[in-house]
């Protein structure tokens, strides 16, 4: 089993080095690269941080429809069988990603009724579920998985364990935004307020008064200006540049206006985007907004579906370069162009051009406000592709996890 664990750390250790080094190791630039990727070798997302409604409303997903998808913390790709497609290859670098994907298909699969699923990953906090790991999940598991799983990080504990201390507090992500909470706490501010507004007026008194101040803080302004801070978001050091060019004002300034959206721009109780950032968990209630895999409507249907699903450990350039020509509709890249270099981008493309069929779809996001591929990407590995860019611009502004820069839509011609 310790074999296991070993050998995908290594496997992902060298998949990160691979997409995200660029510079000199003794470098300014090459030591923050190398903090970055021995920060996010271990989890980072138990919740993936896109909107699996806007990405299922550009995807139009139907039955016959496959899609190859980024994994991150699992959630949309099992989110994208509520439209019944044929099948999902989901593809992550971060061996911790994958494990975590497999653990929720298999409690998906083996878990005895709706509210057992609801309480492992929608409550993520009782002794229950690691009860139900035991007898259930655990020998189903693929022995990597089970070895991550099983594997005790932490003193006297399992990493199961933290299914009973609300994992969505943990990972880099959750750890992340538990520091930003210590570090508005300090400055005499309070994000759980956010949850008590009853309206988008009494969301935007809320913002003014317990978080934008925030912003204007030495420390934070002073934090904010080191990449290394945002690791815990996930953004590597290109993408914090990128980030950083979308105000005068530095990253400060755009990390401000992007939580303002997320505060302000939607009901916050129907955005689980925002209980997470700003409760650490799932608002409870029957009314209570959930990603659409953890949906009471759903788990039946999701269940008979789950075999099309499955979680790959690697890239996706490689993962689609061993795949047969015209073999996929439908492509999920998150924001991983972000961290590519443009020799990697058309390396993507062209993987993407020779396995799409006519009429597929490719979605992504940009840390950035930018369009990213054009002058980056060879011409002819993006042939047959046409930017959807009035619906970009539309579904970006319905994204309910408001950290982006830009969402991005390109159809390939029928």
């Amino acid at each position: 089993m310790q074999h296991s664990v070993r050998a995908a750390r290594r496997a992902t250790g060298a998949g990160l080095r691979a997409a995200v080094h660029r510079s000199r190791p003794l470098s300014r630039a090459g030591l923050l690269e190398r903090l970055f990727t021995a920060a996010f070798r271990r989890l980072v997302y138990p919740q993936i941080w896109e909107d699996p409604v806007v990405d299922l409303e550009a995807l139009r997903l139907g039955p016959g429809d496959r899609v190859a998808t980024i994994a991150s913390g699992g959630c949309n790709a099992l989110s994208y069988l509520t439209a019944d497609p044929a099948e999902i290859v989901a593809v992550d670098l971060n061996s911790a990603h994958v494990a975590l994907g497999r653990l929720k298909l298999c409690a998906l699969k083996h878990l005895p009724d709706y509210e057992s699923f609801h309480r492992f990953f929608g409550e993520a906090n009782s002794r229950d579920n690691v009860a139900a790991y035991d007898s259930r999940l655990k020998a189903r598991l693929d022995p990597a998985s089970r070895a991550y799983w099983e594997a005790r990080p932490f003193p006297l504990r399992r990493r199961i364990d933290l299914f009973a201390r609300n994992i969505y507090r943990f990972g880099l992500l959750g750890h992340c935004i538990a520091a930003g909470h210590a570090l508005a706490r300090l400055h005499g501010c309070d994000p759980r307020v956010m949850l008590s507004a009853r309206s988008h007026g009494e969301q935007r008194a809320l913002f003014e008064r317990h978080l934008a101040p925030i912003f204007d803080k030495p420390l934070v302004r002073w934090l904010t200006r080191q990449p290394a801070s945002l690791y815990g978001l996930g953004i590597p050091p290109a993408q914090y540049r990128a980030l950083a060019g979308d105000s005068e004002s530095g990253v400060a300034a755009v990390l401000r206006q992007r939580l303002e959206r997320l505060a302000c721009d939607f009901d916050i109780r129907d955005n689980y985007f925002a209980a997470q950032a700003f409760g650490g968990r799932y608002a409870e209630g029957e009314a209570a907004s959930l990603p659409p895999y953890l949906q009471s409507r759903h788990f039946g249907a999701l269940r008979a579906r789950a075999d099309r699903l499955s979680f790959v450990h690697g890239s996706l350039t490689h993962m689609l370069g061993e795949a047969p020509a015209a073999s996929f509709d439908a492509y999920v890249l998150l924001d991983a162009q972000d961290w590519m270099n443009d020799h990697e981008l058309t390396a993507l493309w062209t993987q993407i051009s020779r396995t799409a069929r006519p009429g597929a779809r490719v979605i992504f996001r940009t840390a950035a406000d930018e369009r990213l591929l054009p002058g980056r990407v060879a011409d002819d590995a993006l042939d047959g592709w046409t930017y959807r860019e009035e619906q970009s611009r539309e579904l970006g502004r319905r994204d309910r996890s408001s950290i982006y820069g830009a969402f991005h839509l390109y159809e390939r011609a029928a």
